[in-house]
């Protein structure tokens, strides 16, 4: 196989497996954690298995919280529909958030519902 096909292959399996619901467990994952997948990923940049300038192991962790809190919060019969607060209708306009939920669920910034609500806070 010519290199770009082993970019792909790698991207598609070994990528994939190691991000796999990365939703669920990223919030949880302490930075030691964190810091070996992003050196395992280095190892594959050296070797030539995948761009420096690819996404990291972070930005795709973060684009699928974003697809998933999108997926939740404009599909009303989603699962985890049913852990989302209840909408606020403010009159007021302070900042731009980028959902209209109430935001008094209890602050933890590993859940991955309150990791979304409070994005703009960390």
């Amino acid at each position: 196989m010519n290199e770009e096909e082993l970019r792909l292959v790698y991207k598609s399996v070994v990528l994939a497996k190691l991000m796999y619901a990365s939703p669920a467990w990223w919030g949880f994952a302490t930075a030691v954690d964190k810091k070996r997948i992003e050196a395992f990923v280095q190892r594959r940049v050296r070797l030539g298995l995948y761009l420096a300038n690819d996404p990291t192991p972070a930005e795709f962790a973060t684009d699928s919280d974003d697809n998933l809190f999108g997926s939740v919060l404009y599909n009303c019969h989603h699962v985890l529909k049913q852990l989302l607060p209840d909408k606020t209708d403010h009159q007021y306009n302070l900042r731009h958030c980028r959902h209209n939920l109430s935001s008094s669920v209890k602050h933890d910034h590993r859940n991955f519902v309150t990791r979304q609500l409070f994005k703009d806070a960390y």
